[in-house]
């Protein structure tokens, strides 16, 4: 596998989390109640991310396979919780 397939490959493995990532921080701002959210839009995004790439190469260690819709499913739900976590209560 040449460097570029690599990329490639690790760049589609990570995708997932990433846009998660991005969007959740954004869109959680339009849902209602005035809950200010504690870290800034950068860390919410940095740990949102990170969360999720431990649960998506838990999901590939533990299942032997990538895209497995329980990771996917696990990924959903870690960044849905690590994001009401960060928020005041």
């Amino acid at each position: 596998m040449g460097i570029l397939a690599l990329l490639n490959h690790v760049v589609n493995f990570a995708a997932p989390a990433l846009w998660l990532a991005l969007l959740l921080p954004w869109a959680v701002r339009f849902l209602p109640g005035k809950k200010a959210p504690v870290f800034s839009l950068p860390a919410q995004f940095a740990r949102i991310f990170l969360a999720g790439l431990v649960v998506l190469a838990l999901g590939l260690a533990l299942l032997g396979q990538d895209g497995k819709m329980m990771t996917y499913l696990a990924l959903v739900v870690t960044a849905a919780s690590a994001q009401w976590f960060m928020r005041k209560g």
